[in-house]
């Protein structure tokens, strides 16, 4: 087989393997879906197999730096932060990953690539369920809550309070004036435990707004 045929055929199963992972995105109505896979996956088939035209002994590390370089600005720009959650990891993840099988297929490790893609497949498919399963045992919450009164002893009361309801405080932030206290909080519990908090907290008077 010569080595043309070689590179179509090559480029034929980037084509596919972006497809198949590119459809399960779009079929989630992600943002980086059925082409725009297929694209990552093709690009960075057709940068290996270009190195390798060019440069007939390349060195491996420049060709997989450059392809990483340029998809991590791809990648950063599907990830957002809304309020205290972020979305977008698995789909920049996903684009990551498209890009190395992209250039393993370049290199010819296609076997390897296509057991790579059928265990991206089952996580991506089927992982879900599992994650639906650990977010019904855990739940992280941010809370934003006014006190009505700059007392610093509100804090601590607060503290308390997440304890008594067994959350544990990941992180935290005070703006602290004579007249009050806004603070942020980003808690990590059971969801049970987050119901029981915001009730203790409707029956306080001291808070002015509770948000979450």
């Amino acid at each position: 087989m010569d080595i043309l045929t070689q590179d179509i055929i090559k480029v034929g199963i980037a084509v596919l393997v972006g497809g198949a992972i590119g459809l399960e995105r779009e079929v989630q109505y992600k943002a980086a879906g059925f082409r725009t896979i297929i694209l990552i996956t093709l690009g960075s088939t057709l940068y290996t197999l270009f190195s390798i035209s060019i440069e007939p002994d390349p060195s491996p590390s420049r060709i997989a730096s450059n392809i990483v370089t340029g998809i991590g600005f791809l990648g950063a720009g599907t990830i957002l932060r809304e309020g205290g959650r972020i979305g977008g990891l698995t789909t920049a993840a996903t684009i990551w990953l498209a890009a190395a099988l992209g250039m393993g297929i370049g290199a010819g490790e296609i076997d390897f690539v296509l057991a790579a893609t059928a265990i991206t497949l089952i996580v991506l498919v089927f992982f879900p369920s599992v994650g639906a399963w650990i977010d019904r045992l855990r739940e992280a919450r941010t809370y934003k809550i006014i006190i009505g009164s700059g007392d610093i002893a509100s804090i601590e009361s607060l503290r308390n309070t997440f304890k008594q309801c067994r959350l544990r405080v990941a992180e935290d932030h005070f703006e602290i004036t004579e007249n009050s206290i806004t603070s942020t909080w980003r808690t990590i519990g059971k969801p049970r435990n987050q119901k029981k908090f915001v009730e203790l907290l409707a029956k306080d008077t001291t808070i002015c707004r509770l948000e979450y």
